[in-house]
């Protein structure tokens, strides 16, 4: 790969391009001894096995009555076709890189992020040993990073080796749909570019859903960073891409965001922008699971009411059947999905949802609604797995 391309590919995870660059910089070229993926216990979901994808999910829907009902959810063990997920930045770990032990900010993001698209297909996630939240949270407040220690590519190369083990010894010819957040997203557009895009595996791909991050594509266009991958425009479109980051749609990116903009050395290309609730362009009411309180990172703040005078929310995630609406749009050389709350002063549900990135009680405009971007359109995002997966599986019947 070219350095140019490198650095294409480094900068769709945002904010982590000044923090990748300020790194490679200070770091040694030191490789760390490879993973064994072998091992059960670098995964941190494994298809059948008692772990962070074998939670509960079960939500709460709360209609713009007020009215709420109980929404169960089964793992599928038969599931057809497999998803492959990578992790964002959540290791809170001391390092500049994270080890392979997972805690909970590693099992909460799988919580949120991943288990619930077991209902329509295995999950695999490796663990591997990212650039951490605790490296990147120093170069935000202006601190310095560890000279040496080993190479910025670690990450990527660890989800290479996890991809490999998995194609050799799990996959046996089914399709897999790739699931990636910030980071995460970021690692798998390498990952695609490097070992999938026009070779013999693609054939494998159901869709590839790379959210949180910047995947430049041509301006107007379908293809860019990847070949003979394009963004998905309808639901029974197999081997392309799905990929945007959100943003109020009052609070659209400042001039100083790095999310929805593509790097400077991609000047014919934009940052891609797929609703996954209107494939191909408008608006539409998103499907989201959110989380009852907290956040993908965790909160100690006090949950707001979801019903004003209603009954407390017990279930782990709740779900607001209209109250959300998306829509990409391109707004001063960014293209980003635009998210409307469709609130309603007169009725009881809650009129606005958390989900920014708060530093020192002050909400950071430029990352937008980037701790909620899976969540927002969870529920569309499992449909388009189901009816995607059902259209790989019937192209291999024909």
């Amino acid at each position: 790969m070219s350095r140019k391309m490198f650095a294409v590919l480094t900068a769709t995870t945002g904010a982590l391009a000044l923090a990748a660059g300020v790194w490679q910089a200070q770091a040694q070229d030191a490789a760390l001894a490879k993973n064994d993926y072998a091992d059960k216990s670098s995964w941190l979901c494994w298809p059948g096995r008692d772990d962070a994808c074998a939670g509960d999910n079960t939500a709460t829907v709360i209609a713009a009555s007020g009215a709420m009902t109980t929404e169960t959810w089964a793992v599928n063990p038969s599931a057809p076709i497999d998803c492959f997920y990578v992790y964002p930045t959540v290791s809170n770990d001391p390092g500049v890189v994270s080890d392979m032990i997972a805690n909970d900010e590693e099992r909460r993001v799988v919580e949120q992020q991943l288990s619930r698209l077991g209902a329509q297909c295995r999950v695999y996630a490796p663990l591997y040993r990212q650039f951490t939240l605790t490296a990147l949270r120093a170069l935000v407040t202006g601190g310095a990073l560890p000279a040496g220690g080993p190479r910025p590519n670690t990450g990527y190369l660890d989800v290479v080796d996890a991809w490999n083990h998995y194609l050799a010894h799990e996959n046996d010819g089914r399709g897999v749909v790739l699931i990636g957040h910030s980071q995460g997203a970021g690692v798998l557009t390498q990952l695609i570019a490097n070992e999938i895009d026009g070779k013999p595996v693609q054939d494998k791909l159901v869709s590839a859903f790379l959210i949180g991050t910047n995947l430049p594509v041509e301006k107007g266009g379908k293809t860019g960073t990847f070949k003979s991958i394009p963004l998905c425009e309808a639901t029974d479109q197999t081997g392309c891409a799905v990929a945007y980051v959100s943003f109020r749609a009052e609070a659209p990116p400042p001039a100083n965001s790095r999310f929805g903009v593509a790097p400077p050395q991609a000047q014919t290309m934009e940052a891609a922008c797929v609703n996954p609730a209107a494939l191909a362009g408008g608006k539409a009411t998103l499907h989201a699971y959110l989380a009852s309180s907290g956040n993908l990172l965790g909160s100690s703040e006090e949950p707001q009411p979801w019903v004003k005078d209603g009954a407390a929310v017990t279930t782990p995630f709740v779900s607001v059947p209209g109250l959300l609406s998306g829509e990409c749009v391109r707004q001063d050389g960014f293209h980003y999905l635009a998210v409307t709350v469709n609130a309603d002063p007169a009725d009881p549900r809650t009129d606005t949802i958390s989900g920014d990135v708060v530093q020192d009680g002050v909400i950071a405009q430029d990352w937008g609604l980037h701790l909620i971007d899976v969540n927002l359109a969870m529920g569309d995002i499992l449909g388009l797995v189901e009816s995607q997966g059902a259209a790989w599986l019937a192209s291999r019947q024909n």
